[in-house]
């Protein structure tokens, strides 16, 4: 594998977007020890599979690996299957639920399959965390959990506030941040990579690699990505995600809903185009010489192509178009062959059993919102039916559509 041998060149795509590096003057020390003797650096992160897809707050790291990858350095992508089973305390006001390993290997098996969307196959090394930590015996954990002490783990803001707030911490949480920070003493990294959040374990890392006689790592954070909302941590549960194997009209219509100060973000850490590019892109639009639209929906284009393909992205931008500026259908419409149960169906009990609402009261509240149209025509009456003898379009807000055939 050949090393970048312009340390210029390392420096800027290493430091892109990155919040935090602890320390600088080991980063360039590291570097360029690299480029002189043409060694590759052991690039480390760490993902717990505690969910079974993978959204763009999580290719925030992936894309860093990749910049790594493309310099010549060794990526290693840790799932952390042991860790997983205990849960991250990490920016939690209360204990987890621990994952049982059979949910923590499905979830895995996912994520292998996804990560390749960005990362090179040949040139990564995907490790388990189970391989050193499962087999360590009580005793080793004895004497790992005697290298930190209570005030130390106290110090982290989520235990501290939850200590004052008399909420419990329960003692396999103190035990995270040791495990997390040894998995760099048996990878011995030279550099891992995480959220904000992760801050306190990943110096963890670095204070036990010190003590096991090893270089300590150095520790670069990157920023916890905004959901669509803008303003809240990308998650699931926020409903603010854009997940990387929805479908490409999905992720490109999601993509165009964001701000325009979101989507600069957006260009920074998930775009594949150098700074001054992006500079420039956001000066023409200050400038007025380009509408904030176009470049809005290129961003969406290539996010779609890096997760689907060219084409793919092709489709979702003509569709997009065609159902915002020339009002048409796109090309593909889920078609469902509904079951009917009588003659005629409450309207908003279809939308909850389509998926298309998460219940009867969201789809309650659209129908009010004047957000539903069928057949082309704005649904006003909350108890309106259906009848089984002809087949609906139904479009629920501005990029939803379902077709139901009798």
């Amino acid at each position: 594998m050949a090393i970048c041998k312009d340390f210029d060149k390392q420096w800027e795509l290493i430091t892109r977007g990155a919040v935090e590096i602890l320390v600088p003057e080991d980063l360039e020390r590291k570097l360029k020890n690299s480029i002189s003797s043409n060694m590759p650096l052991r690039i480390k992160a760490g993902f717990d599979p505690t969910a079974p897809d993978l959204h763009l707050g999580h290719t925030v790291l992936i894309q860093k690996l990749r910049h790594f990858q493309e310099l010549g350095h060794e990526v290693i992508f840790l799932i952390g299957d042991f860790t997983g089973m205990i849960g991250d305390p990490s920016g939690q006001s209360e204990t987890r639920r621990p994952l049982t390993q059979e949910e923590v290997m499905d979830n895995a098996k996912t994520y292998k399959q996804q990560i390749f969307k960005l990362l090179d196959p040949e040139k990564t090394v995907i490790e388990f965390n189970t391989h050193w930590l499962g087999r360590m015996s009580a005793g080793e954990l004895i004497r790992l959990s005697a290298r930190y002490t209570v005030a130390r783990m106290l110090e982290r803001d989520d235990f501290q506030k939850r200590y004052h707030d008399q909420k419990p911490i329960s003692i396999h949480e103190f035990l995270y941040p040791l495990l997390q920070g040894y998995d760099s003493v048996a990878l011995k990294a030279d550099v891992e990579l995480g959220g904000t959040d992760q801050k306190f374990n990943l110096l963890v890392g670095r204070d036990l690699q010190r003590d096991y006689g090893q270089e300590p790592q150095v520790v670069i954070t990157l920023p916890l990505l905004e959901g669509t909302d803008g303003v809240q941590k990308m998650s699931k549960s926020l409903n603010n995600y854009i997940g990387i194997e929805e479908p490409p009209r999905e992720i490109f219509g999601k993509i165009m809903s964001i701000s325009d100060r979101l989507m600069m973000r957006y260009y920074e850490l998930l775009s594949d185009l150098d700074l001054a590019e992006i500079n420039k892109l956001k000066e023409d639009m200050n400038k007025g010489y380009i509408n904030p639209k176009d470049v809005k929906a290129r961003l969406a284009k290539e996010i779609v192509q890096k997760f689907h393909d060219k084409a793919k992205a092709d489709t979702a931008a003509r569709e997009f178009d065609q159902i915002f500026k020339d009002k048409k259908l796109p090309e593909i419409v889920p078609e469902y062959k509904w079951r009917w149960d009588k003659d005629r169906m409450w309207v908003p009990y279809i939308l909850k059993d389509l998926g298309i609402t998460s219940g009867t009261s969201e789809a309650l509240r659209l129908i009010k919102e004047g957000a539903v149209k069928v057949n082309g025509e704005r649904l006003l009456k909350t108890d309106a039916e259906l009848s089984n003898s002809q087949e609906y379009i139904i479009k629920v807000g501005r990029k939803k559509f379902v077709k139901i055939v009798p």
